[in-house]
């Protein structure tokens, strides 16, 4: 075998599920080649929570604090039509959170879907109970939805996390029994949380930073891919988001598309796209990344 060779299927090896930052340098990442085609629309399943939905998760949020991101900038209707759009192109998968102040533009474009064709992931900085019970009635109510598909815990940070936020977790554990929502999870933003996720029985979702820069990323590559294979392990549902390094990687999106479908632990990603042709431009790069 001839070491190009030997590299491309090193490179997607074991899964390519502990695929290191060492391996996918610049060169590597363009030898790399991909089993098979992938697409946006590819329908998966999260984890073990049972929940079928698209690859590509349409993202609401870059630069999203404060209730507003670059998308919430176009407008009710600016926004809601991109998701419609991406829907028409076979994307299911809307996430949202509070603190991009998405959720009356997701709101709008499930007017005119059906509502279980599409999984309606959010996210809630509450940290104790009273303040996760309010959450849950208010996203409902902007959301005009009975229910959540995945409602995570957002922007973790601390290494404790899960004894501290112990209340925050039983109400969702609740919702969840009750039908509220299907399944809750975490997404992080140290190692430290991340760690504590996979380590929790509670967490069945975690949305994690991944990228081959190591831009803004819990730490490097090769550490956060660890974490990620120990979850995988465990049967977590893993959502991959910074696929492009909140715009680090924007010039060099085939790089970053083709690394985050080789590593074998995403059961899906998010990428906000801020247009329709930027949308379908992603869209587009899946599908030939093979």
């Amino acid at each position: 075998m001839k070491r190009r060779e030997f590299i491309a299927r090193a490179a997607y090896g074991l899964g390519a599920t502990w695929l290191t930052s060492k391996v996918l340098n610049d060169r590597a990442l363009a030898l790399v080649s991909l089993p098979r085609k992938f697409s946006a629309s590819d329908t998966v399943v999260i984890g073990k929570t049972g929940i079928k939905t698209s690859r590509l998760a349409m993202g609401t949020g870059t630069v999203g604090s404060g209730h507003h991101s670059n998308q919430t900038a176009l407008g009710l209707k600016g926004l809601s039509d991109l998701l419609l759009k991406g829907y028409d192109h076979g994307l299911r998968f809307f996430d949202a959170a509070d603190s991009y102040g998405s959720h009356p533009h997701v709101a709008e474009a499930l007017k005119h879907v059906p509502r279980d064709q599409v999984t309606v992931l959010t996210k809630t900085w509450a940290r104790d109970a009273a303040s996760a019970r309010a959450d849950l009635d208010r996203f409902r109510r902007e959301l005009g939805t009975d229910y959540l598909d995945i409602c995570l815990m957002h922007c973790l940070t601390e290494a404790d996390w899960t004894e501290r936020f112990k209340g925050t977790m039983d109400v969702l554990s609740e919702a969840k029994a009750k039908g509220i929502i299907r399944t809750h999870g975490c997404s992080c933003h140290s190692i430290e949380a991340l760690r504590a996720a996979a380590k929790s029985p509670w967490v069945e979702v975690d949305l994690a930073r991944i990228n081959p820069i190591g831009s803004h990323m819990d730490a490097d590559p090769d550490t956060v891919l660890a974490v990620l294979g120990e979850m995988k392990a465990a049967g977590k549902g893993i959502i991959g988001m910074k696929i492009l390094g909140q715009g680090d990687m924007r010039t060099r999106p085939d790089e970053a598309l083709k690394y985050a479908l080789s590593l074998g632990v995403l059961d899906a990603f998010t990428i906000g796209a801020e247009s329709k042709a930027e949308q379908e431009d992603l869209i587009r790069r899946i599908g030939s990344a093979a």
